[in-house]
């Protein structure tokens, strides 16, 4: 044993905080440094965007501009985040925003978008971003503030009068921190149109001025939500069983939030339910969509059997078998939501997949019985296969 005495006391702890801790170690907080987490940077600025517009009116845009310098503008029609100090330390409610975890306005419960990776704000894009200028148009008054990894150049100024309102965010990705940055247009437009989907009223634009032949563009804005949604899901699926989707829309104060599921079947085998839990995609599932399907098996099993379709002694039918060919938006809003794990791919709470089962049972169930012809072809379809 080595006679070297190694000591060990108070001075060796390091505690990193802030920016610094985002800088020290981006993964943990961003997923990777790859392209994921430099989307997740563009992420987080239009979480940021998308919620102070849900938070001031149904209705707002959003604006995203791949630059031709590399960089990434996000606007939006909002209020205009705060200029005025937001507490003690002197700081200003937009410099929070940039500098500490977990700050921003909110539309609170189940109008709250959750775009995030881990909820942790704007400050991680200011944080990884080797420059970034926020303006801000409130009251009257254009409002400028410059970053540069993640530290104010300066406190924010007034720089002249402004019509309107809302807030703009420039960043550039750290070259010294991405393995690339270069966002793919592709991947941001898929989430985009995700959120436009899913939340009625809102539209989002995605625009590319990197392109030597010029700009090139995509205006999202549905106002058949989740209904709409199947049907751009089902755009290169082979025919669909029945011409109508079937859409559902309910508030339950048991599991205090709303349930927004539309489906259709098509003639192919695979089954395609995808499930969100506030806007946020659950890639692994969890109680609304195992809720989904068990409201579904038990309306398409009871109407099977009140058509004589399946003898008494034959055993219900499967949700796998179902399920087959089914295309299926399953969206719930909830006030306090519960997710499993760091990631939150997978939603909790066993209150919502009662709530979920029994709303699609009742809502399936009656349409299924108000509409025979194309009950008879779905539910023969699936007795017959």
């Amino acid at each position: 044993m080595s006679e070297h005495v190694i000591r060990y006391d108070a001075t060796h702890i390091e505690v990193l905080e802030g920016w610094e801790a985002i800088r020290r170690r981006p993964g943990m907080y961003v997923g990777s440094t790859g392209e994921r987490g430099l989307h997740q940077l563009v992420f987080e600025a239009v979480d940021r965007a998308v919620n102070d517009v849900l938070a001031d009116r149904a209705g707002g845009t959003v604006d995203v501009i791949l630059t031709a310098d590399g960089g990434v503008r996000v606007a939006d029609d909002g209020p205009g985040l705060p200029v005025e100090s937001a507490d003690d330390t002197g700081d200003s409610g937009l410099e929070a925003v940039l500098t500490r975890m977990h700050a921003g306005a909110r539309p609170g419960g189940r109008r709250a978008v959750d775009a995030g990776l881990f909820g942790l704000g704007l400050c991680v894009t200011n944080a990884l971003s080797s420059s970034l200028t926020a303006e801000v148009r409130r009251e009257g008054v254009r409002w400028v503030q410059e970053y540069a990894r993640g530290v104010a150049v300066a406190p924010p100024t007034a720089a002249g009068a402004a019509t309107g309102s809302g807030t703009s965010i420039a960043f550039r990705p750290d070259a010294d921190v991405f393995g690339t940055v270069r966002c793919s247009f592709t991947a941001l437009a898929e989430r985009f149109r995700e959120l436009a989907f899913l939340n009625r009223g809102l539209g989002i634009s995605l625009t590319d001025e990197r392109g030597p032949s010029g700009a090139r563009s995509e205006h999202l804005r549905y106002p058949g939500e989740v209904r709409d949604f199947v049907a751009f899901l089902d755009a290169g699926a082979e025919t669909a069983v029945h011409p109508d989707i079937v859409g559902i829309e309910q508030e339950d104060a048991r599991m205090e939030g709303v349930i927004e599921v539309a489906l259709r079947w098509s003639h192919s085998h695979e089954e395609r339910v995808r499930g969100f839990a506030n806007s946020r995609p659950t890639p692994e599932g969890g109680t609304h969509t195992a809720g989904f399907r068990d409201g579904v098996a038990a309306a398409v099993n009871a109407h099977a059997r009140q058509r004589r379709l399946l003898a008494a002694s034959d055993p219900d039918l499967s949700a796998d078998r179902i399920c087959a060919g089914l295309t299926a938006v399953v969206s719930v809003k909830l006030d306090h939501p519960e997710f499993h794990g760091a990631t939150r791919g997978v939603l909790g709470g066993a209150a919502v997949r009662a709530c979920v089962g029994e709303a699609v049972r009742e809502h399936l169930g009656a349409w299924l019985a108000g509409h025979p012809e194309q009950a008879a072809a779905v539910v023969g379809r699936i007795v017959r296969d």
